[in-house]
């Protein structure tokens, strides 16, 4: 129901005397569309499609002008089960290049025919590297499936034989068993588990080297950020603490889809509890973050403003460590940048910020956010207006009286109150306690009037009145307590607010000293 949505959403603000558990707000995946990791943004499964070397005759022979010719499904299973050791390698090539077209792999039907028992067999033929690299990349295709298929690779005994090719001599063969427990690991936290369980990290870690080949490095990372990957279960921490030193290295390097994947990592390692947050905290890796946050490829900016964001909803401390990394004037930069949904997300880690103690809202106001945060109230796609909106409202709820007037100088009332306007119950309602808030802190100057007439003069009242035949029970009450408190009684002209040279109102603190 949307009443007890809100009515937990409403718990989120951050003020004196409520659970501090529930004082900044955790993403919520299911209904937030940017705070979690899209598939296209970084993907579960890949399946091999293309050769990365010219494709040999496994029998030494030049084929140069020879048609390949794709032996039928009886004649692979026939071949495959064989004692034949040309044939098997001929016919485990061919189940690889069915599992390798564009379109429509026939999956399920190599499962049927019973070969994977043999093909995970092949991966230990030591002396048959050709062999073991046909194998391993017809299993790799499998595995890139839907889990039903995973299954069928992992329950045959696949990961203990992979792991073991990891310390292959030959890289090609290397690589390929690399990409397979990737595509595992990507299943899920169960899959994820058991490879992590046979000991994958040491000689996974053991192929990251300034010697290795970047397209081999790309895919190493990528197979590492699928083991940081998922939660219930989070990955278990002793992984963790071994992945997180290579990751810091990785991020170094100046490869877009090395740097992309590295920080989806760290974004996984940070999607969790405080601890898990303060370990990535301690590597000090959140400078390097930062500086990632403002590269000018989104595939690198998209996943570290998320790590940085998911720091930002641990403890004020670990906020205060991003605070120092310098993630207030990239903020700066990124609540204005083209595409709305950086905004949106860099306004979600704002409204975290926001969430936090008055020193922390201070640093906010210094480093000139207030103008940014106004015109993406103003002017933004309404996903970010809806963030930004949170900024305001926990702005105005955990800010001293002079923050709140800092931040309506700033000229956030006139956007605010046109959003009352939205479609969605939940701003509405947000907007209409920030409302509250505001007159909290003109109650304790003395100009509560002032605040009225300022109200009218944006044509908010209006707006207010409007709101009590609201259809959402909840909006009609908030709108009729504002009423009843604040526009029942007198008017008093002599209050109208005065513009001071900016053009802006003076609502100033001027008169009284509070110490909140």
């Amino acid at each position: 129901m949307p009443v007890r949505k809100h009515t937990r959403h409403m718990k989120l603000f951050k003020n004196k005397g409520k659970d501090e558990t529930t004082l900044r707000r955790q993403r919520v995946e299911v209904s937030i569309e940017l705070r979690k990791a899209k598939k296209d943004e970084q993907i579960l499964k890949r399946r091999n499609i293309s050769v990365h070397f010219k494709e040999e005759d496994p029998l030494g022979r030049d084929r140069a002008d020879e048609v390949i010719i794709q032996p039928s499904l009886e004649e692979i299973v026939e071949a495959v089960h064989g004692e034949d050791i040309q044939l098997q390698l001929l016919a485990t090539q061919a189940t690889r290049r069915i599992l390798s077209r564009h379109k429509d792999p026939p999956i399920n039907q190599i499962i049927e025919l019973g070969i994977i028992p043999r093909m995970v067999e092949f991966l230990g033929r030591a002396n048959n590297a050709a062999l073991q690299f046909e194998a391993a990349w017809a299993l790799t295709n499998i595995a890139s499936g839907t889990s039903e298929h995973t299954r069928a690779v992992v329950e045959e005994g696949a990961i203990p034989a992979f792991i073991s090719l990891l310390s292959s001599p030959h890289m090609h063969v290397s690589e390929q068993a690399v990409w397979a427990l990737g595509n595992i690991a990507g299943d899920g936290p169960l899959y994820r588990d058991a490879i992590i369980a046979c000991d994958v990290i040491p000689p996974l870690l053991a192929l990251v080297s300034p010697a290795t080949p970047v397209g081999f490095l790309r895919n190493i990372t990528w197979t590492l950020s699928n083991l940081c990957r998922n939660k219930n279960p989070c990955p278990p921490l002793d992984a963790v603490q071994k992945i997180l030193p290579v990751l810091l290295i990785l991020l170094q390097h100046e490869d877009k889809e090395i740097l992309s994947d590295s920080c989806w990592a760290v974004s996984y390692l940070t999607d969790g509890s405080n601890d898990r947050i303060q370990i990535v905290v301690e590597t000090g890796i959140l400078p390097r973050l930062v500086e990632l946050m403002d590269s000018p490829d989104l595939t690198v900016m998209t996943p570290a403003l998320r790590a940085i964001g998911n720091v930002i909803t641990g403890t004020d401390q670990q906020t205060q460590e991003a605070i120092d990394a310098g993630v207030l004037p990239v903020l700066h930069r990124l609540l204005r940048h083209a595409k709305p949904v950086i905004q949106k997300e860099a306004a979600w880690t704002l409204s975290n910020i926001a969430a936090g103690p008055s020193q922390q809202i201070q640093q906010i106001i210094t480093c000139g956010l207030l103008a940014p945060l106004v015109e993406l109230l103003d002017k933004g796609d309404f996903k970010a207006q809806k963030e930004a909106v949170w900024v305001v409202a926990n702005f105005t709820t955990g800010g001293t009286v002079e923050q709140v007037v800092e931040l309506v100088r700033s000229g956030v009332l006139k956007p605010l109150l046109n959003l009352l306007l939205a479609k969605d119950s939940k701003t509405i309602l947000v907007i209409l306690d920030t409302i509250s808030n505001l007159f909290l802190a003109a109650e304790k100057l003395g100009e509560t009037e002032k605040l009225c007439l300022l109200v009218e003069e944006l044509d908010g009242l209006e707006k207010i009145e409007e709101l009590q035949n609201h259809e959402n029970d909840m909006v009609y009450r908030a709108a009729l307590d504002i009423i009843e408190k604040y526009f029942s009684g007198e008017e008093n002209t002599d209050l109208e607010p005065q513009t001071g040279q900016d053009g802006l109102y003076d609502f100033s603190v001027e008169k009284r000293d509070f110490n909140l």
